[in-house]
């Protein structure tokens, strides 16, 4: 029996798949089966399907333990990897439709997977290592650990392979010995992505310059520099059929260049939901493949540029509500963002949980990852992924548009809106770009403080002075006045730091990295105060809820409640992903997640008392061929001391 007549025997056993026809989150990557019109996909809600490119068939493989980064098939179409935050790889059987083994090696996310033969693959991580596998046993072959920081990419042509990552380099290594053959950079700017045009022995890197840089991969020199975006490129991939390269930025933008001439040859038609680093082209080139916030699966003709499909859009509501960020008003209010592109208002106090309006900005629905709701003024800042501020106030009937303003320096990552006398209802916003921009009331662009080299994560506003704080993708962390004058540079993290937080008196600073440190520093001149381990499940938020407690959310979906004082940490697992953001509110603790649920926590004892939720992003129970898949991992609580970093 030939392999399609397997696949397409395995589609036709789904007697329940009609529960599964998207993802319940964005799609990370699509990668199509060679000579079959399927491709498997993988998401943040965890799971791995298939879907059939001539129907509106899509068929629910299985979970892994946490969101899944990305999907790799062999060049036989009989096996894929899924490469996942949990730490893990499963290998596919794709004619049984079965997990057939899992690798199990890194100690942190696993970032990508390339099958380099028959029987050989190669993995990286945030842990910062390379592990080389054999993939009948399930052995690790051979570590490798040149890398000075996270290891994002990887591809293999040939007897060689080529890795890129944070340490912004460039490398190729021999596939036989392990050994490394040429580094090219570092670069001024982190390599997220590398590629393979093997027709051409071209090496290419994208990088968040924006820049296509291509290589001979016989002699290292550079060929060629592309100004190709203008801002950073989380995606380059090439043609099996000609070379040519795919390159897909934050600035919205998905463009082909000609291997030959190596200018642009066609731009894909936009889709305001597309994630940039979810592209692929179809093993036969024929067509190329992106995942969506939205759960869904896009197809493009890559000769004329037009969109010619959209998969899994047709049951039930548009978009996913996995919410990035709520921000508490009055009374138990509050406004919450989400990777669908709405702003929901809603009331969450311990008696009641309802929602009261959904609303479309005006530009039509985006990912939204930034939200802040100013109780005083009643005005309401939301940021998007294609560089938009919207400006809202709250009214009696819901809320009223008031501005909307391009900024047109990347996604949105932080908003706060400042009470300090001259600079009233201003808004500062934290941008992937690396600026922070100064809205005023009025919409008008007011300046662009440069703070950071990379992006920068999260920013807060000081309760009583004209300071402000922000942190980076860099590990930077720094504090600067409201006129933009730099005040300190604090000893940051050694990777990403995702978020930050002043205490209520304004006095110390909390941080939280990659690194798996949170770190306190005195505000005003930045003595460190505490540098504490967190173990090895990434941060993701962090909240002051007094001078003495900090509260961390996440990737896993629980709080983790450090005592200062006694220097002791409780972790609480609550939600089904991570925990997104954390914020005030009153005696309470609003906790967002990605698995469509806010929860209302109270302070004195963490103990969970509401929820209200937007979206169900796991099914609970689907059986295939009389046999349950996997269900996420069980959420029991668990208290451990901490050590200093």
């Amino acid at each position: 029996m030939t392999a399609p007549t397997q696949m397409e025997a395995v589609l036709a056993r789904s007697k329940t798949n009609a529960d599964f026809y998207r993802h319940r989150g964005p799609v990370t990557c699509v990668a199509g089966v060679p000579n079959q019109r399927i491709a498997v996909t993988s998401g943040y809600d965890g799971a791995v399907g298939l879907f059939h490119l001539d129907s509106v068939e899509v068929t629910l493989l299985g979970y892994h333990r946490h969101l899944v980064n990305r999907v790799t098939v062999d060049a036989s179409g009989m096996h894929a990897a899924t490469s996942s935050s949990d730490y893990d790889i499963y290998l596919w059987d794709l004619a049984e439709w079965r997990v057939e083994r899992v690798l199990r090696g890194h100690s942190d996310d696993v970032e990508d997977f390339a099958f380099a033969g028959d029987r050989t693959g190669i993995s990286v991580s945030r842990d910062q290592r390379i592990l080389m596998w054999d993939l009948t046993t399930g052995a690790i072959t051979r570590v490798i650990e040149d890398h000075e920081k996270d290891v994002l990419s990887v591809v293999a042509s040939g007897q060689c392979f080529y890795t890129s990552g944070d340490d912004m380099t460039l490398r190729q290594w021999d596939l036989r010995t392990g050994r490394m053959l040429r580094k090219w950079g570092p670069f001024e700017h982190e390599a997220d992505t590398c590629a393979i045009d093997a027709l051409h022995n071209r090496a290419i890197l994208g990088c968040d310059d924006g820049h296509i840089r291509v290589f001979d991969t016989r002699t290292g020199d550079l060929i060629a520099e592309i100004p190709a975006h203008s801002s950073g490129i989380k995606k380059v991939c090439t043609s099996p059929a000609t070379g040519d390269i795919l390159s897909a930025a934050y600035d919205q933008r998905i463009c082909i260049w000609d291997a030959q001439t190596l200018r642009l040859r066609t731009e894909l038609q936009p889709a305001a939901a597309t994630w940039e680093r979810s592209l692929n082209w179809a093993p036969d080139g024929r067509s190329v493949l992106a995942g969506t916030f939205d759960g869904t699966v896009l197809v493009w003709a890559p000769e004329t540029g037009c969109r010619t499909a959209h998969l899994g859009n047709d049951g039930g509501e548009r978009g996913n509500a996995c919410f990035n960020e709520a921000s508490a008003g009055r009374d138990g209010e509050l406004v919450a963002v989400s990777d669908d592109g709405y702003i929901r208002l809603a009331t969450l106090t311990p008696e009641v949980s309802q929602w009261h309006a959904k609303v479309e900005p005006s530009g039509g629905p985006v990912l939204m990852n930034a939200v802040t709701f100013d109780g005083v003024s009643q005005r309401i800042a939301a940021g998007t992924h294609n560089h938009r501020l919207h400006l809202f106030r709250r009214t009696a009937s819901g809320l009223e548009m008031l501005h909307e303003q391009f900024l047109g320096e990347g996604p949105i990552n932080s908003i706060r809106i400042a009470r300090n006398p001259g600079y009233e209802g201003d808004a500062f916003v934290a941008c992937y770009s690396g600026k922070i921009v100064q809205v005023g009331a009025d919409g008008s662009i007011k300046n662009r403080l440069c703070m950071h080299d990379g992006a920068v994560k999260a920013l807060r506003i000081h309760p009583d002075l004209p300071v402000g704080v922000s942190c980076g993708a860099d590990g930077s962390l720094v504090s600067w006045t409201l006129e933009g004058k730099l005040l300190l540079r604090f000893a940051g993290h050694t990777a990403i730091v995702d978020d930050l937080d002043i205490d209520p008196s304004g006095t110390m600073l909390a941080s939280a990295g990659r690194d798996f440190v949170m770190k306190i520093h005195r505000l005003k001149d930045g003595v460190l105060h505490e540098a504490i381990r967190l173990g090895r499940r990434s941060p993701k938020s962090i909240c002051f809820l007094d001078a003495q407690t900090v509260v961390i959310g996440d990737y896993w979906g629980a709080l983790i409640r450090v005592d200062l004082i006694e220097r002791k940490a409780t972790r609480i697992p609550i939600a089904a992903n991570g925990i997104s953001s954390l914020s005030r509110a009153g005696a309470h603790l609003l906790a967002t997640s990605y698995d469509g649920s806010i929860y209302l926590v109270r302070t004195s004892d963490m103990t969970l008392v509401n929820t209200i939720s937007a979206m169900s992003q796991r099914l609970i129970r689907h059986e295939i061929d009389g046999s349950s898949l996997q269900r996420p991992a069980d959420s029991r609580a668990a208290s451990a001391y901490i050590g200093r970093a």
